[in-house]
């Protein structure tokens, strides 16, 4: 498994040190970050040695082929000289892209004879030529006119290079590549991308996604080239932005958890426990400073929660409804803040799952328990959140569970909280957790949506984008074959200047009913229901045009609404929450799965209206 040192932020060095440090095997050096580097090619090799990171491919040589005498004789000098770089880093495999330049001819066979010319050479110094298309190339942007002037130059230190991008970017029949042989597939570069409708250069140097990050087939992709026979590397060239500007330790965690899930995806063993059945959520942790936790206690008794537990050794009290379970842990956040702590999943094999995270790099964090307590592990998903997994019995009013270690005990993590005897709600109807919604930093969003994709086992939905108060709104749900598990998340794809809302990275929780209209009036009559503009019913009725007495319905209750050809949904939400939390109720009828997206916008505004007001 190997990267592109282009890939990854900061110099040669930090890309080196954070791609071995995330496991990598390899690396694909490029050019412009050896020749920005200080240490000599014989420090580079010895640096990678020290840290078992193989060089695999030095990069690119560029507009080489189909030229003009003056062009090609200046073409040699330019190879030659990287011969001799790529002897001094002990790197054996040269890429050459298909050119662009403005003077080359369109000629096969005048290409073949260059390309045999430049593979004479390279042999003399120990040195493979793998050749690539490029999907904007002047005249050869296709692997398989690449293909066939290979064959045609007919020299064995010249094969073919194919990159999922150049290939999938414009929709080419991957079939081609069975009849390859594998002997002359040299080298084999994979990025994803989401499918954009633009200039394809542009789309490649600055949008190009880590596998599973984007919208292409690479699995099927994968297998097609391993069908051949290559056994070469694995190797991630992505070209992005935000990658470009992030921690480099971080982005060579993300791709490398990326090629993982790729592999387990093409069915290539990967020694990943497969992500076993998640059966809901067991729990939402929100943390709840000083002044804060008043708030979310009032909403959740509001919504008809009951206190039924308190932690036998820190400041956390359960609430429960139906199987929607939430702990308010009073020492997770500081004064008047609140934030989505942890996420616990039901999992069938909470071992598995654990050991499944971990494999794909999820950070073990460190826990404090005291002796009799539920051993629950807990991995760190991007954005600060924890995720546990465990499972939750109910015999009776008995509890029991099972621990990180796989016990089955009656001393799970229910046990952990001592009864306080609080005679349980007639509660609102609600019955589950329906999903948890994360906003995440513009650097966080790609890589979270992979962590709970490859480590969670879910997929994702389709994407959307809504222009909200204060800027267009990315978002991306994930969630299980059976939707038992669902995490929505999204982003601000652009936020500059000082002018933002007052609520940076909201997160809300979002609790299932069947009877949406008694929770509407259980906060209403607590003065936590988020009010609705008027405007909103009007422009509903112009789009929608529901029935008279389900506008009504709909308008009395402050609910906001959506359908579509499986079913309705309907939700309303309490005000913000201390600094950023807040809550949610949604009722599904028929087989509608979407989040109402369309109404993030008249969302967003309504609580910004909310928040000044109680300030005022």
């Amino acid at each position: 498994m190997g990267i592109a040192t282009v890939c990854l932020s900061g110099t040669l060095d930090d890309k080196l040190t954070a791609a071995a440090a995330a496991g990598f095997d390899g690396v694909e050096i490029f050019e412009p970050d050896l020749v920005a580097a200080a240490d000599t090619p014989e420090d580079v090799r010895a640096r990678c040695a020290d840290l078992g990171l193989t060089i695999d491919l030095y990069q690119p040589l560029r507009d080489f082929e189909a030229v003009p005498p003056p062009l090609l004789a200046a073409n040699l000098r330019r190879a030659e000289h990287k011969f001799q770089v790529m002897e001094r880093l002990g790197a054996d495999l040269l890429l050459v892209c298909s050119t662009v330049h403005p003077d080359s001819v369109d000629d096969d066979d005048l290409a073949a004879e260059h390309l045999h010319l430049l593979s004479e050479r390279a042999a003399a110094h120990g040195v493979r030529i793998a050749y690539e298309a490029l999907a904007w190339g002047r005249h050869v942007s296709t692997f398989d006119r690449a293909w066939r002037i290979v064959r045609r130059a007919d020299h064995p230190s010249l094969g073919l290079c194919l990159d999922s991008f150049h290939i999938l970017s414009r929709g080419s029949d991957t079939s081609a590549i069975r009849v390859i042989p594998p002997e002359k597939l040299f080298f084999l570069q994979l990025a994803d991308a989401p499918r954009l409708d633009m200039d394809v250069l542009q789309w490649s140097r600055h949008h190009r996604l880590f596998p599973g990050q984007g919208a292409f087939d690479l699995a099927a992709f994968l297998r097609t080239v391993l069908d051949t026979g290559y056994t070469g590397p694995l190797s991630l060239e992505v070209f992005n932005d935000v990658f470009r500007q992030s921690d480099p330790r971080v982005a060579a965690v993300d791709a490398l958890r990326s090629l993982l899930g790729l592999q387990e995806g093409a069915s290539v063993d990967t020694a990943l426990p497969a992500p076993p059945r998640l059966d809901g959520v067991a729990f939402v942790e929100i943390g709840a400073g000083p002044g804060a936790d008043a708030e979310v206690a009032g909403a959740l008794d509001a919504l008809g929660f009951t206190r039924s537990g308190e932690h036998r050794s820190k400041p956390v009290d359960l609430w429960e409804q139906g199987s929607a379970r939430i702990l308010v842990n009073r020492a997770a956040a500081a004064e008047g803040a609140t934030a989505v702590a942890a996420i616990a999943v039901e999992s069938t094999d909470p071992p598995a799952s654990a050991r499944r995270a971990e494999r794909l790099l999820a950070p073990i964090l460190p826990r404090h328990t005291q002796a009799g307590e539920a051993d629950l592990a807990a991995v760190a998903a991007p954005g600060g959140t924890s995720v546990f997994f465990c499972r939750t019995f109910f015999s009776g009013t008995d509890f029991s569970g099972t621990d990180f270690n796989g016990t089955d005990t009656d001393a799970g993590w229910r046990a952990d909280f001592a009864p306080t005897g609080a005679p349980a709600e007639t509660g609102a109807g609600l019955h589950s957790v329906d999903h948890v919604a994360l906003t995440q930093q513009t650097d966080d969003f790609d890589g979270a949506a992979l962590f709970y994709r490859t480590v969670f086992g879910l997929d994702p939905e389709t994407p959307a984008e809504v222009a909200a108060p204060f800027g267009l709104m990315r978002s991306l749900a994930l969630a299980d074959a059976r939707h038992r598990v669902r995490i929505a998340l999204s982003v601000a794809a652009v936020r500059r200047g000082g002018w933002a809302p007052a609520v940076p990275h909201p997160q809300h929780v979002a609790f299932a009913t069947d009877d949406i209209t008694a929770a509407a009036t259980r906060l209403r009559a607590a003065g936590l229901l988020l009010e609705i503009p008027a405007n909103y019913y009007e422009d509903l009725d112009a789009r929608l045009a529901p029935p008279p007495e389900r506008l009504d319905l709909l308008r009395d209750h402050e609910l906001l609404y959506d359908r579509d050809a499986d079913g309705e949904f309907l939700h309303c939400y309490t005000p913000v929450l201390g600094s950023r939390v807040f809550f949610e109720v949604v009722q599904r009828t028929g087989g509608y799965l979407g989040y109402g997206a369309l109404n993030a916008p008249v969302r967003m505004a309504a609580h910004r209206r909310d928040r000044l007001r109680r300030s005022a």
